[in-house]
């Protein structure tokens, strides 16, 4: 996989040409989002990982074989920024699903060891209103028995009601988990993308 950083937007304008189809990740701050998109592309630090949560604050856009860009959306629900700031962030991030304009799909960041908050539940609330493809993919699974999963994967899908069929697939940067069966997610929604659909 060739994977290059292309640019960071702080709105829509600043997204790169040309248009190709986005892959987003989003999800709350500190779930391991750096670190997975790490993993994904196989670099260690391309994604800016850090111990502050809250960090990233733009739409950060990588290019994939020339062929589509993952983007590293803002996280949210950080309490130790400006009510301001977190406007900004979810004006930036409601905008981007909305535009409408480039072939989009998302993977929703949802950490193993906790039950979905309430701003997970209206992420996903934000996700269907926009009609964006998106598929659960559960962080750090190697933070909890394997015989706890299957029951927590049971509660994100009562506690967000989920539509029948959403795709999980459970992560692990650490073990190396999940990269195969999101790289298939990605090329099954890119060969929707090239009939049209």
């Amino acid at each position: 996989m060739l994977a290059s950083f292309v640019t960071s937007a702080a709105s829509l304008a600043g997204r790169p040409q040309p248009p190709l189809p986005e892959f987003a990740f989003v999800g709350r701050s500190n779930c391991g989002k750096s670190s997975l998109i790490n993993h994904f592309l196989g670099r260690s630090k391309l994604a800016l990982t850090s111990r502050q949560p809250g960090k990233t604050r733009l739409l950060n856009y990588f290019l994939i074989d020339e062929r589509y860009y993952i983007v590293d959306l803002p996280g949210y629900g950080y309490a130790r920024v400006s009510q301001a700031q977190r406007a900004e962030w979810t004006t930036l991030v409601r905008a981007y699903l909305a535009a409408g304009d480039r072939s989009l799909a998302l993977f929703h960041l949802l950490d193993a060891r906790h039950d979905p908050s309430a701003e997970d539940a209206e992420m996903s609330l934000w996700l269907r209103e926009a009609g964006v493809p998106f598929a659960i993919a559960v962080t750090k699974v190697d933070k909890v028995g394997s015989t706890k999963l299957a029951a927590h994967l049971r509660r994100i899908i009562a506690a967000l009601e989920l539509p029948p069929g959403t795709p999980f697939i459970p992560t692990s940067a650490t073990r190396g988990q999940g990269r195969g069966e999101m790289a298939a997610w990605i090329e099954a929604r890119l060969a929707i993308a090239a009939t049209g659909g």
